[in-house]
């Protein structure tokens, strides 16, 4: 695994940090990590992502380590791509097509799959050419040129046809998800969504307030496909709490579209829950990334709480809410103990009773009832 990194001691370590997350992407997907490097550059090289030099390096590497995939921390263009497989002789991949081969793997539901399925057809377009190149080097005449464009072109149409059916299909559950929608504001039960990075612990606070048995496991992108459940508030009032999928740096942006369905279930949400794991020694870059995905979702604004879990992993005892013995935690995350800053640990149930406190008294007022005379 490799990633590039522009001088300095701390755009170094957020390159080490991503290559520390992508060698837990590839240990989800099913890859034995044998080396993690990280090259200084002003910019990844327009032709191969790395420098010439680090190529060579890497041919030398191959006859020691005998690695048969290079995994790149960046989205690389066709170009890229097709020149380091060229010089390496082996199969390249970059973050953005493991996070979308580990999404293949964990959908579960027709709908999960069809978002996946778009993803890989629109990131697998602009690459098409790629797979012609072998004609390109058995030079001119007869039975070269012509055909290998032809069956470019054929493929082009495969896949666009492709693309356009799966549109059709995830643009039709979005218009049951938005009379879904509909209805539950008809019915006028409140909706809380829970954003956070993946692994953060979304589907086990969903579990611990909904005494649901969604799947609970400890790896990147456990959950794909958004669960709701309901949960009564001491004052006997239903809400319904939704699970989404975990944001992740770097995020494909054709991940983003492919999922825009599910991710506008947010818009509509009475208050969201930002579930941060305050273990994580990226928790700060790990806030900085969901905050950006809302942003780019037009949620920035949207009434939300602040949901720090894992605070076991760190303390023996239930800390004070006050955030007494947690400055250090806080003032790492650039966070203070307020009224919309909540510390628990959804595994054993710390905070968790004023965390439905902080949402009965955010939800809006219920309509008094009708007297009738």
């Amino acid at each position: 695994m490799l990633a590039v990194s522009q001088k300095g001691s701390r755009e170094r370590q957020a390159a080490e940090n991503s290559l520390e997350e992508l060698g837990l992407l590839a240990e989800s997907a099913g890859a034995k990590v044998i080396e993690k490097i990280v090259q200084q550059l002003p910019s990844p090289s327009h032709d191969s992502y790395v420098g010439k030099g680090k190529v060579q390096e890497l041919i030398a590497l191959k006859g020691t380590k005998d690695y048969d995939v290079l995994i790149l921390d960046d989205e690389l263009t066709p170009m890229q791509q097709q020149t380091l497989e060229d010089a390496l002789e082996v199969k390249v991949i970059d973050r953005a097509a493991l996070i979308l081969d580990i999404f293949a793997k964990r959908a579960r539901t027709h709908e999960g799959r069809l978002q996946v399925e778009l993803a890989q057809h629109q990131y697998l377009l602009p690459r098409l050419a790629g797979q012609w190149s072998h004609l390109e080097r058995l030079g001119g005449g007869i039975g070269t040129r012509g055909p290998g464009e032809s069956q470019l072109e054929t493929d082009r149409r495969l896949i666009r046809k492709k693309i356009q059916r799966l549109e059709e299909q995830t643009e039709e559950i979005r218009r049951r998800r938005a009379q879904y929608r509909q209805q539950r504001q008809q019915s006028g039960i409140p909706v809380i969504s829970l954003v956070g990075y993946t692994n953060a612990g979304k589907s086990t606070l969903l579990n611990a307030l909904c005494r649901s048995n969604e799947l609970v496991d400890d790896r990147l992108f456990a959950t794909l496909d958004p669960a709701t459940r309901r949960m009564n508030l001491s004052d006997n009032t239903t809400v319904l709490v939704t699970d989404t999928v975990g944001f992740i740096r770097k995020l494909p942006p054709t991940i983003i579209s492919a999922f825009r369905a599910t991710l506008e279930e947010l818009s509509e949400a009475s208050l969201l829950l930002h579930i941060v794991d305050v273990s994580s020694p990226d928790a700060p870059e790990q806030c900085q990334t969901v905050e950006k995905i809302l942003g780019e979702l037009k949620l920035a604004d949207k009434k939300r709480f602040t949901v720090l879990n894992k605070i076991d992993r760190l303390l023996d005892t239930e800390p004070t809410q006050d955030g007494h013995g947690l400055e250090n935690v806080l003032a790492n995350l650039g966070v203070a103990p307020d009224e919309n800053t909540v510390i628990i640990s959804a595994v054993r149930g710390w905070g968790l009773p004023r965390l439905i406190e902080m949402i009965a008294r955010a939800l809006p007022d219920k309509p008094a009832p009708t007297i009738e005379s």
